[in-house]
């Protein structure tokens, strides 16, 4: 977060407003050139590497690195966001190893091992191109809902989800974000208000169909309505009766995928954790290192 903290900073004393969306991959050129100059990125292009979504590679003496993204991605927004989380590499991680294959899980969405660098990859890009300052102006004191949050998408240059993923660490009160498709769940965030309200699914554990009333469900196809209010219960079921949940969902089309943002009062009381103590993680628990961010 440093380093991204740190460019960015650079990039609105230059540029001010005007620096959004972000040309993440002449930042990296220009950044790592004055850095670095005995071993900058040379190019940034688009390239057929089935497979992965990113690469960042070395040539033999490491005098030189290529950022690559699949020219096969149509997504402005996850081109950007590759890019970001392969010049990430390249800031953090580029002693470690003289190349870096990444595939669409280990961007925006990894289930990473125990050193973590696609996490902290991931963590660079989010903070490079949605500096936590200016998202907060966009959001606060505004209505949650996908519009909004496809406003942020289309100032930074992001996907849908990667915005969506950006306010979930904000958020003031219980919000979860789920992917699904096929009526069951891909993966699932909570936020620390929820997660430590047992507000959250295991997704890297278990198969988790979605409710038979979620809007996300095929149940409900052919319904309009694309936000409701719901018990709660129906999707915790430890929640009380009278707590209610406000769902919203939105096709992710660069993703091929639903996502539904459930969002929830803040929890009085805070629920046991798993039998063996320690809380459950889901797919993306290590994507915002347990919400910490340095005080601006």
């Amino acid at each position: 977060m440093a380093e991204a903290n740190h460019i960015s900073a650079l990039l609105k004393f230059a540029l001010g407003e005007d620096r959004f969306p972000i040309d993440v991959g002449s930042v990296a050129i220009e950044v790592s050139r004055h850095r670095f100059p005995d071993s900058p990125i040379a190019q940034v292009q688009g390239v057929d590497i089935g497979g992965f979504d990113g690469v960042l590679k070395a040539n033999r003496d490491r005098s030189k690195w290529l950022i690559a993204y699949s020219n096969k991605v149509q997504s402005e927004g996850r081109k950007r966001y590759t890019i970001s989380h392969e010049f990430g590499h390249y800031v953090l991680h580029r002693h470690l190893q003289y190349s870096f294959s990444c595939s669409a899980s280990d961007i925006e969405s990894g289930d990473h091992g125990q050193r973590n660098i696609e996490a902290e990859a991931d963590r660079f890009a989010c903070n490079l191109l949605m500096p936590l300052d200016d998202f907060r102006c966009q959001t606060e004191g505004e209505v949650i809902d996908f519009d909004l949050l496809g406003h942020c998408a289309d100032r930074y240059g992001v996907s849908l989800t990667a915005a969506a993923l950006r306010w979930i660490e904000i958020a003031p009160e219980r919000a979860v974000l789920v992917a699904s498709r096929d009526d069951h769940m891909l993966w699932a965030k909570s936020n620390d208000n929820a997660f430590k309200a047992g507000n959250f699914f295991a997704t890297r554990k278990d198969t988790i169909e979605l409710p038979q009333s979620a809007l996300a469900h095929s149940a409900l196809g052919s319904h309009n309505t694309r936000a409701q209010l719901s018990p709660a219960a129906t999707w915790f079921m430890h929640e009380p009766d009278h707590v209610k949940v406000v769902e919203h969902v939105v096709n992710a089309r660069s993703y091929d995928y639903q996502l539904t943002l459930l969002l929830m009062p803040d929890a009085d009381s805070q629920y046991p954790q798993h039998d063996d103590g320690e809380p459950e993680e889901d797919t993306f628990d290590r994507f915002i290192n347990n919400g910490q961010y340095p005080v601006r």
